[in-house]
């Protein structure tokens, strides 16, 4: 005996919904969609031509998708027509993968995305799952949809744009020479210009053109072939004059894509070379790609940014001002790794946001140490007198201050250090193991004071109980998302070029992350709940089952 089938007879329900499990990831991306303010939507209504797909809905198959770990267009427009919860969430419509890939990349959605944020995080509050009293800040680099090969680097524009203009300072003064062309007022005198440039090629042509009227009007042979010989010099020039402007527009053009950057992608602009670590003997390859900055807690990623530096030193501040503008206020205490760790960034968050700083500097871990502490060369360790201002080095020589220094640093931000000399390094048997100073000149110590109590405050701090357990959550909160993101979603290379299509696709990535992360807790509490229902229920029916007998 077979169960009953027949495809000649229509089978009910025909509502999708009733299809899908109770817990489906489907609804979850529904509720959060359905969340956003209808306001958001507003940038998308036009009045003119076929009525558009509600931007809802687009949002809602994209997100779904993602959380399946399919980024193309093309396979997103084929689950359309082959998954249920796909065909529930666009109810019967099938966008054109083009339609799919316009819309992930429009302008209008990075609102959407960041009201997806907002939203999430808002639900996440209601239901109790974070406390708000910590962010923990880290990133990742993403490889680009870039050629692996076209890379632009800014010191070698920097070397041939050296040699263009020496070159053409010496074209100059040669034409100048030979009087081919007059004295021109420079705007540089140690470069021309383009426009100068320009001027130059035209007073060249001018000289041409008159060698071709003379040779043209003058009836002896000898003296026609005398002209073109000396024709020959200006013509050559004009070429060099041209080629010499093509160069110097495209380094112009090459320093303003390049700006702070030291390289960048001829197939993605805004890509920049960095080391990522690809294989499984963490060597280091050279890649385009991109800096992605992630905010969370309770492992859920609650604001994100792109960079094009590949460090994250120079990033937290930029990204903290982003938190605060687009995504939520800022709560007390701000937790990431060493790599975070600077004078600027600490003052950023201690002064001007009033938070708490749970970031140790670059040494923290090495100063822990029992090799560092008993280190006798190193300035940390010196007996310091106070009131001379003098640190005593191994060989008892005083090293007294000398001087202050300002330094600057590339971003602009400055230093203030104080100079202290050894007063004696002649002839001490520890010269070359305490400094790799010349022979003359003494051992020199360099002290930033603000520095030092900042990291007097980052050791206070960890070294607290509650401050140092929040810490120590850093590794288990932050970290499992970039593995949820590259291993379970398997999303390690962007689908699309340039920071703002990126931005957009990131922004997708990590919700579609928080959506699985979500449905996954909820299974896992409904499971909990079973269990324990099942379990106090087999309890009663033991007690039952005892009161009968007895």
């Amino acid at each position: 005996m077979f169960k009953y089938y027949n495809m000649n007879q229509l089978v009910l329900p025909l509502d999708l919904e009733i299809k899908l499990q109770e817990n489906d990831i489907a609804f979850h991306i529904h509720h959060l969609v359905e969340s956003i303010p209808d306001e958001a939507f507003q940038p998308f209504l036009r009045n003119t031509g076929c009525p558009a797909y509600h931007p809802r809905m687009m949002l809602k198959i994209i997100l779904c998708a993602y959380s399946q770990s399919v980024f193309s267009g093309r396979k997103i427009e084929a689950l359309l027509k082959d998954s249920i919860r796909m065909m529930w969430l666009a109810q019967g419509y099938e966008p054109s993968y083009r339609t799919i890939n316009r819309f992930r990349v429009h302008p209008e959605v990075k609102e959407l995305i960041r009201q997806c944020f907002v939203q999430f995080r808002c639900q996440l509050v209601e239901e109790k799952l974070i406390d708000q009293e910590a962010i923990f800040i880290d990133g990742t680099k993403i490889e680009a949809n870039a050629n692996k090969f076209t890379f632009v680097w800014k010191k070698s524009i920097e070397k041939y744009n050296q040699n263009l203009i020496e070159k053409s300072n010496q074209l100059y003064n040669e034409l100048l020479e030979k009087e081919i062309i007059p004295e021109m007022e420079r705007e540089n005198e140690g470069e021309l210009s383009v426009e100068e440039l320009a001027q130059m090629v035209q007073q060249v042509d001018e000289v041409i053109k008159e060698y071709d009227q003379k040779i043209e009007t003058s009836p002896d042979a000898t003296e026609r072939k005398a002209l073109r010989s000396e024709r020959k010099y200006p013509k050559r020039v004009y070429k060099q004059l041209i080629d010499l402007i093509l160069r110097k527009q495209k380094y112009q053009k090459d320093f303003e894509i390049l700006g702070e950057r030291n390289s960048y992608s001829k197939t993605d602009l805004d890509a920049t070379f960095m080391r990522m670590k690809d294989d499984y003997m963490k060597n280091g390859q050279l890649k385009a790609g991109y800096n992605v900055q992630i905010a969370t807690e309770g492992q859920y990623a609650l604001a994100y940014s792109i960079f094009p530096n590949p460090t994250d030193t120079r990033t937290l501040i930029p990204f903290l001002n982003k938190i605060e503008k687009d995504y939520f206020p800022l709560p007390k205490y701000i937790v990431a790794d060493a790599g975070y760790g600077s004078e600027q960034n600490y003052e950023d968050i201690l002064s001007n946001r009033k938070c708490e700083a749970l970031i140790p500097y670059t040494m923290y871990e090495k100063e822990q140490k029992k090799k560092y502490k008993q280190n006798p060369f190193h300035p940390d360790n010196w007996m310091y007198d106070e009131e001379s201002d003098t640190y005593i080095c191994p060989n008892q020589q005083r090293v007294t201050f000398r001087y202050r220094s300002v330094r600057t640093d590339k971003t602009g931000f400055k230093r203030e250090l104080k100079i202290y000399e050894c007063e004696n390094c002649s002839g001490c048997p520890f010269r070359s193991s305490c400094t790799k100073a010349k022979e003359g000149n003494h051992r020199k110590v360099m002290v930033n004071e603000k520095w030092e109590q900042q990291k007097e405050y980052v050791r206070a701090k960890l070294s607290e109980e509650k401050a140092g357990s929040i810490f120590r959550q850093r590794k288990i909160d932050v970290e499992p998302v970039f593995g949820f993101l590259k291993a379970n979603l398997r999303f390690t290379r962007f689908s699309v070029r340039g920071k703002s299509k990126v931005e957009n696709e990131m922004g997708i990535a990590l919700m579609a992350v928080n959506l699985r992360k979500y449905t996954a807790n909820k299974d896992q509490l409904t499971k909990n709940n079973g269990y324990k229902w099942k379990k106090e229920n087999l309890s009663w029916l033991k007690f039952s089952f005892f009161l009968s007998r007895s």
